[in-house]
């Protein structure tokens, strides 16, 4: 029942190892924000082509992140902004496209 007492020592929020993994969070980091852009700006329909821009890059930075992960965490949160970049890079799609309107 030892193990029961020890204390929590991992290092930071998203290194469940205890090992830093720097680009791993800022790919983590950067999937969330460009997800949450690319959700929000998709609400509106003359946003279409930022939506689908940065859905997009969420969409590519998140499956890179996925790809060299090394932590549960890290993969829960690259899920989310996986998630919410779809959506707004599907609605972007569906309201005019990466150059709808430009050409």
């Amino acid at each position: 029942m030892a193990q029961a007492m020890r204390p929590n020592t991992a290092g930071g929020l998203f290194a469940t190892d205890g090992k830093p993994h720097p680009l791993q969070d800022t790919l983590l980091a950067v999937t969330l924000v460009l997800g949450i852009t690319a959700f929000v700006t998709a609400m509106f329909h003359n946003l279409h082509l930022l939506s689908s821009w940065t859905g997009l890059m969420g969409i590519l930075t998140g499956a890179y992140g996925q790809w060299i992960s090394e932590t549960t965490r890290e993969r829960f949160g690259l899920i989310l902004g996986l998630g919410a970049s779809a959506i707004g890079f599907f609605l972007g799609m569906a309201h005019g496209g990466l150059f709808g309107g430009l050409f």
